[in-house]
């Protein structure tokens, strides 16, 4: 009996790794971005072409919803510009006389949502509601890296493209094969696909597919940590002040005690 107890310990413990080996994904890709380090920051105009890389292909299915329209002037644009952004969009509201009534959207709303609700959103993304994008950099392991590794791991299977118990594997229906994504399967289609999908206008770099997710996720990035730009200023003046009271306290300190031996 004993025996027995421990040989279904030990086959459980292996299907458990082998299903834990089948959910993972490939090592995200290490991407250098402006804002990493101590003394990163945003770049204000990759961001602005993350905007329309986001507005332009992610936000016919991605909704931010906890980032407002008056919020896109930290980003570099004039509240002009901010709002002729927003005015893109609708939002359903009740009138005074209690009918229900569209405007467009102002500085002082949030980014407007593709769908009305869950459901709706997920009946028409192959019953999987697509996340929200406001924290997505924060919520996935590897941050920024990840998300780029997604928006650009998409691929044709190998050939060999087997499960873990050697079975061939392919895809199905609305499936997508990514490396980058856990258990290699995804059902969002790619997002970016050709050079020039977005239109990034004069003196701007080419809008190539690796570009294009570079200025999304770093749009995500600040998104998700509109304030880490003043979190580092004020840490670094706190550690200056530190450093300089360490001093002060070391000349008096020395002062005091120079004739104690």
């Amino acid at each position: 009996m004993r025996l027995a107890i421990a040989a279904g310990l030990v086959l459980a413990a292996l299907s458990a790794a082998s299903t834990s080996r089948a959910a993972e994904a490939e090592k995200p890709k290490s991407v250098s971005w402006a804002h990493d380090g101590v003394f990163g920051t945003f770049d204000r105009k990759q961001l602005q072409r993350g905007l329309k890389v986001f507005m332009g292909s992610c936000a016919t299915c991605h909704s931010l919803r906890q980032v407002y329209y008056r919020n896109l002037v930290e980003i570099g644009l004039t509240p002009s510009e901010a709002k002729a952004v927003a005015a893109t969009k609708e939002i359903d509201e009740i009138g005074d006389d209690g009918q229900p009534k569209k405007r467009k959207a102002e500085l002082k709303d949030r980014f407007v949502s593709p769908f009305p609700n869950a459901l709706a959103a997920a009946a028409a993304n192959s019953n999987k509601a697509p996340p929200d994008l406001s924290l997505i950099v924060k919520a996935r392991a590897g941050g920024a890296d990840h998300c780029y590794s997604i928006l650009t791991g998409y691929s044709e299977p190998p050939k060999d493209w087997k499960d873990e118990e050697g079975r061939p594997r392919k895809l199905e229906g609305a499936q997508q094969y990514n490396k980058y994504f856990p258990g290699e399967i995804i059902v969002m289609p790619p997002p970016l696909t050709s050079e020039g999908q977005i239109d990034y206008g004069k003196d701007a770099p080419k809008a190539t597919v690796d570009q294009m997710a570079r200025d999304v996720c770093a749009f995500l990035s600040w998104a998700a940590d509109p304030t880490m730009e003043e979190r580092k200023r004020t840490g670094i003046k706190v550690v200056l002040f530190l450093l300089l009271f360490t001093a002060v306290f070391f000349v008096i300190y020395r002062r005091v005690w120079k004739n104690v031996h």
